[in-house]
């Protein structure tokens, strides 16, 4: 079951990978031409050392989809140190999208709590295990992490039906003793339960595994993938009638994109 989850993701993933390339295509070949000679040369060179990097990258887990800043520094010619600041969406393994019966047909997960977003802060290295030979070669990186974490639980509402015309539908949090699915109509605002908001501290710990392929020694194109543990010591209620998660592992994949300067 996990494993279908996470090829639905996958799937869902690279769709927006190829959404995010073909607008970039455009305006990749606008930098590279108009690069100067002296820029070509820099970009084109395997011996040179470029100090500092910086980088984004957008990927798709078995639990969620996140965006990920990562700032990172060259120790030797072949390690660097990273610090990193990562946002995911955390979904429970037994959540199911319905439709309500609301005029605008809002989808909801019926038996939700919570919806939960991790909020990570790591620092780690990063080795190359196989440099590049030429410019059309792959370079292979492993990295790992460690760093606190802290879920954001927000409440998660219902709209349930309001006879009255001139009166919004009533929102309220799930209640496994009075609720049933055929009670309510849709999903409630986000803004619903934004100050009830719980905090929940932890610590993360990561390792991955990159493929940089990009043609410019002073560009990074890559593709990422690696596995992520969080462990809090107050387990997250994200679905009523399952278990709380203390301990939440997850395979990820994603796309890196950034650039390199001395």
């Amino acid at each position: 079951m996990e494993i279908l989850k996470f090829v639905r993701m996958f799937n869902k993933f690279f769709i927006l990978i190829f959404c995010f390339l073909l607008s970039t295509v455009e305006f990749s070949a606008q930098e590279e031409s108009g690069m100067t000679v002296v820029g070509k040369q820099e970009g084109s060179t395997l011996n040179v050392l470029y100090r500092n990097d910086v980088v984004g990258r957008i990927y798709a887990s078995t639990r969620g989809f996140g965006f990920l800043y990562r700032r990172g520094k060259h120790i030797t010619g072949k390690t660097r140190s990273f610090y990193e600041i990562d946002l995911q969406g955390l979904k429970h393994p037994k959540e199911v999208k319905v439709v309500g019966t609301a005029e605008n047909r809002k989808r909801y997960v019926y038996g939700k709590l919570n919806s939960v977003y991790l909020l990570r802060g790591d620092f780690g290295m990063q080795n190359v295990i196989f440099s590049k030979a030429d410019y059309k070669a792959i370079e292979v990186r492993c990295s790992y992490a460690l760093g606190p974490v802290v879920a954001l639980a927000k409440p998660y509402y219902y709209q349930l039906p309001n006879y009255d015309p001139d009166q919004q539908p009533e929102e309220v949090r799930f209640n496994s003793e009075s609720f049933t699915q055929d009670s309510v109509v849709g999903k409630g605002r986000f803004s619903s339960g934004l100050a009830e908001t719980g905090f929940y501290p932890g610590v993360n710990g990561k390792f991955n595994l990159s493929f940089e392929y990009a043609t410019y020694t002073n560009l990074i194109r890559a593709i990422e993938t690696g596995i992520s543990v969080d462990y809090f010591p107050k387990a997250l209620p994200i679905m009523a009638r399952n278990s709380t998660e203390n301990l939440i592992i997850t395979l990820h994949v994603g796309f890196v994109f950034g650039k390199k300067w001395y």
